[in-house]
């Protein structure tokens, strides 16, 4: 008889998430003091909440991303709510959050966790087939330190993450949204970021990866800006990543092959 998908896996049973009153991060709450290149609006004038930085793409679900959906996600994926997020009760151990943001079909994501069984990783996306994806590779892994989100992180971070949770957070080839329009659409905007910063730890690391040169540009003008908070540092290259590759993902695989460069970045938060 075929074993049940997950059934070996020891993990805390989490239907309802311990969660706290949550504090409202400072940074989310003072918008930038004038519109600068990266999209963020001027004073006194806050984005409505319809505008994101993604969009849902429709995508074929194949029927083991649906069993492993159907089957792993009472355990593996998080509701979203808005009150704090208690890692300890989630993942049953006190042990370094990373929060990884657009994760694709998680491959990427799967091979990190179970290069670092000694940190935890809340994986973010908001599309069916990858949410499927990432589940059975954790499954198949047997990996106890990751959970799912199917949300948007922007209310993520700004309702479930405490300021200080985070030991890391990863961006790997975010939506470049290249038409100058859509460009307020982008994820790594000066607000975004400052609510990342109030989520680290200090010493805690971003890291960022994009083939879009312009956007690179923009990533580098919105960290710049927050130097006081922020410090350059060595980007480090993830499991998985093998000869010229520096995240290992599918996304920048194909972007090798099409030839084009591929731009990181990495930051600490500065102790104070």
């Amino acid at each position: 008889m075929r074993q049940r998908l997950g059934a070996n896996l020891q993990w805390p049973t989490v239907t309802e998430p311990i969660i706290s009153p949550a504090p409202e991060h400072a940074a989310a709450a003072s918008p930038p003091a004038a519109r600068s290149p990266d999209g963020t609006p001027p004073p006194g004038v806050a984005y409505p909440k319809t505008i994101k930085s993604f969009v849902r793409r429709a995508g074929r679900t194949t029927a083991a991303q649906a069993r492993a959906f159907e089957h792993l996600g009472p355990q593996l994926l998080l509701p979203y709510r808005e009150s704090t997020l208690e890692p300890v009760a989630v993942f049953g151990r006190s042990a370094p959050l990373i929060l990884e943001i657009g994760f694709g079909m998680g491959e990427t994501t799967a091979k990190i966790a179970a290069a670092m069984p000694d940190h935890d990783f809340l994986a973010i996306d908001v599309h069916t087939p990858g949410v499927g994806a990432l589940c059975k590779l954790i499954a198949e892994g047997n990996l106890s330190n990751v959970r799912v989100m199917q949300h948007d992180a922007v209310e993520v971070m700004r309702d479930m993450l405490g300021d200080g949770t985070l030991a890391g957070v990863h961006i790997f080839f975010p939506d470049p949204w290249p038409k100058k329009r859509h460009h307020k659409r982008r994820f790594v905007r000066q607000d975004n970021v400052e609510m990342l910063i109030a989520c680290l730890k200090p010493e805690g690391r971003i890291q960022m990866a994009t083939d879009h040169a312009e956007y690179f540009e923009q990533m580098r003008q919105v960290t710049s800006a927050l130097c006081d908070e922020l410090e350059e540092a060595e980007f480090v290259r993830p499991a998985g990543a093998a000869g010229e590759e520096l995240t290992g993902t599918n996304y920048e695989r194909k972007y090798i092959k099409d030839r084009r460069p591929i731009h990181v970045l990495a930051f600490r938060r500065k102790r104070v």
